[in-house]
């Protein structure tokens, strides 16, 4: 079976055309060899894939035939990758979470309000508490004359 076959099979790729891109971009290797689309693999391949900056390693235990359920892809494949790759993984999805949970959207409008009063201050109160009318109106009148 070809490798972008393959990959497509075991749900690492969601299109087979999207397979062939990453192999054409070299993000993905063969026993350490980078590959081509057509590259046949076998039982016993290990393959190297570079996917949302992580380096997967598999290893292939069976061919399956044609597309599989996620529950058989364990069947077909070994997963090799070290734990740290998963741990940056987990960390990095952190870091993207900070502020909203995933699928809360656009911030609301009150959510904005509250980031605009956070990020301008409260500055009302400041111009109330300071002289500037004053000093405003004591350049204009020295202008009049």
């Amino acid at each position: 079976m070809r490798i972008d076959k393959f990959l497509w099979c075991v749900r690492f790729y969601k299109t087979r055309s999207i397979a062939a891109d990453e192999i054409k971009k070299n993000r993905v290797s063969l026993a350490g060899q980078t590959v081509k689309s057509s590259r046949e693999v076998k039982d016993g391949d290990l393959v190297k894939i570079r996917k949302n900056q992580i380096d997967y390693q598999i290893k292939i235990i069976q061919i399956p035939k044609s597309r599989i359920g996620p529950k058989l892809v364990p069947l077909h494949i070994e997963d090799r990758t070290e734990k740290e790759q998963y741990e940056i993984l987990k960390l990095r999805n952190l870091n993207q979470e900070h502020y909203r949970n995933k699928g809360e959207g656009r911030p609301t409008k009150k959510d904005r309000r509250e980031l605009d009063g956070f990020v301008a201050g409260d500055s009302s109160s400041d111009m109330e508490n300071s002289d500037w009318d004053l000093f405003f109106s004591d350049v204009d009148d020295s202008k009049e004359d």
